[in-house]
C-alpha cells in the first residue's frame, strides 16, 4: 500500500493569503521581511520541499514494490530448487534435508487420538449403565 502523500495546510493558507493581500496592495510591505516577496518565497520553498517530499514517498513505494516482487521471486526459486532436489533425490534423503528441506520420516505426525476434541478420551454412553 503506497504511503500518501503529504499536504500543508499552512502552505494552501499562504497561497490563498498572499492572493488577498495582493488585492489590497501589490507591494505591500511592513519592513523587517514582512513583506509579500518574502511570503512568497516561503510559499515557493516550502511547495518546492514538499514536492521533494512526495517525490521521494513515490521513489520510496516504487523501491518497496521492487524489493517485494524480488523476494516473491527468490522465494520461488528456494522453493523450486528444494522441489528439484527432491525430485532427484527423494523427499526422505540426506541431501533433501542438507537443502534445508525436513526428511519426510522426521516430521511428527499427530496421533488421530490427539487430534479429537477431547484429547481421545471416550465419554460414556447413555446405555452402559
Amino acid at each position: 500500500m503506497p504511503r500518501p502523500q503529504r499536504t500543508s495546510r499552512i502552505l494552501d493558507k499562504g497561497q490563498l493569503r498572499i492572493l488577498k493581500l495582493k488585492a489590497i496592495d501589490p507591494q505591500l510591505n511592513f519592513g523587517n521581511d514582512r513583506s509579500l516577496s518574502t511570503l512568497a518565497t516561503q510559499i515557493d520553498q516550502l511547495n518546492a520541499k514538499l514536492n521533494d517530499y512526495n517525490d521521494t514517498i513515490a521513489t520510496l513505494d516504487t523501491a518497496k514494490q521492487e524489493i517485494d516482487q524480488m523476494e516473491r521471486d527468490m522465494g520461488d526459486l528456494l522453493d523450486q530448487l528444494l522441489n528439484g532436489v527432491s525430485g532427484k533425490y527423494g523427499s526422505d534423503s540426506r541431501e533433501y534435508e542438507m537443502a534445508g528441506g525436513t526428511r519426510k520420516s522426521d516430521r511428527v505426525r499427530k496421533s488421530a487420538q490427539s487430534r479429537t476434541k477431547n484429547g481421545g478420551v471416550k465419554l460414556a454412553t447413555a446405555g452402559s449403565h
